[in-house]
């Protein structure tokens, strides 16, 4: 073939693609908002070394994301993770001179509704795959999660029909409460013996229970945007899931939302709605650079070590405001 023909080819490659871009997001309900997402590392030993971590919302097929403006009481230096490409921003100093130190980002976003009927199906690597088929340190697939798993299916059953069992069980048996201790851990053993928690407990025994049965899922960590209000704080993180079949591609659920609006169960089978900003991908993180720390469970929320120790006294403000003149009628 001439070069002419192949650049032909390309090109109508390149549009064939942007049309069907353009389709999806015709078809789903995008919002947008400015997210602050700011914090502040208090009550510090003065001469002790410090760093902290804290992610980056990215652009993808269903969130495009600006970053307005940021600022650190320490230089900020953007980094990525090698296993799941999650970025973040990094800063330290080798002596703490301050008794607090405050981070500020501030996003505009456009979210767009991820309708599993207008995916673009994007080929996985074999290597994502494989590693959304291994267990997490909390969440694991053998045992008791892969036994309740087996008792969900029956001889015949499609990846997707199977993974529909597991999205019932878990609605049907879990509970969203938040009251006592245990919860908020993504502990899959916890939850099938707890049988409540909130949207990391519901999820984790999902994907306990599907990558068990040799289905890939993923864990998607961010915040949800409240759909009735136009701005104000965000109290804490929310996290969804995506499993994959090799006829439908990721496939996006999100069982927690759709136990508390239990008239949206089938929609959230198949649907991630667009009051939401994600931030990162997986468990059992590994910062860049690497902490001195275990793993972090999940990644969500700023981490630091102060003296190369994790320092929890962080205080985090979330918020947003919506970007009214850009949101789509609810249909």
């Amino acid at each position: 073939m001439s070069l002419h023909k192949i650049s032909v080819v390309f090109s109508l490659l390149l549009f064939s693609l942007s049309l069907l871009s353009q389709e999806k997001h015709s078809q789903a309900k995008s919002r947008r908002f400015v997210f602050d997402y700011s914090f502040t590392v208090r009550n510090i030993d003065p001469g002790k070394p410090l760093a902290v971590w804290f992610p980056i919302a990215e652009s993808d097929d269903f969130q495009k994301v600006n970053v307005v403006s940021k600022s650190g009481d320490l230089p900020l230096q953007e980094t990525r993770e090698s296993e799941y490409g999650n970025r973040m921003f990094y800063a330290h100093t080798e002596k703490a001179d301050k008794p607090e130190y405050r981070f500020t980002v501030k996003y505009d976003v456009v979210r767009y509704e991820h309708l599993a009927t207008v995916t673009v199906h994007k080929q996985p690597t074999r290597q994502e795959l494989v590693r959304f088929l291994q267990p997490d340190k909390l969440a694991p697939i053998t045992g008791r999660p892969e036994e309740i798993a087996a008792q969900q299916i029956k001889p015949g059953m499609s990846e997707m029909e199977e993974a529909r069992a597991f999205y019932d069980y878990t609605f049907n048996h879990m509970s969203y409460d938040k009251s006592g201790t245990g919860w908020g851990h993504g502990d899959t053993l916890w939850a099938c013996d707890s049988k409540r928690g909130n949207c990391t407990d519901f999820h984790s025994l999902f994907i306990s229970m599907a990558r068990s049965q040799h289905i890939p899922a993923k864990f998607e960590m961010g915040f949800t945007v409240p759909d009735n209000e136009s701005s104000g704080e965000i109290a804490g993180y929310h996290c969804w899931a995506q499993f994959y079949t090799r006829e439908h591609g990721w496939f996006p659920v999100d069982i927690s939302e759709a136990w508390k609006h239990r008239e949206k169960k089938e929609y959230f089978f198949g649907a991630h709605d667009e009051n939401r900003i994600q931030f990162s991908t997986g468990r059992d993180i590994e910062l860049s650079p690497r902490q001195r720390g275990e793993r972090l469970n999940y990644f969500v929320s700023p981490y630091a070590e102060l003296d190369g120790k994790p320092y929890p006294n962080i205080s985090n403000t979330f918020s947003f405001s919506e970007v009214t003149e850009n949101r789509q009628a609810r249909r």
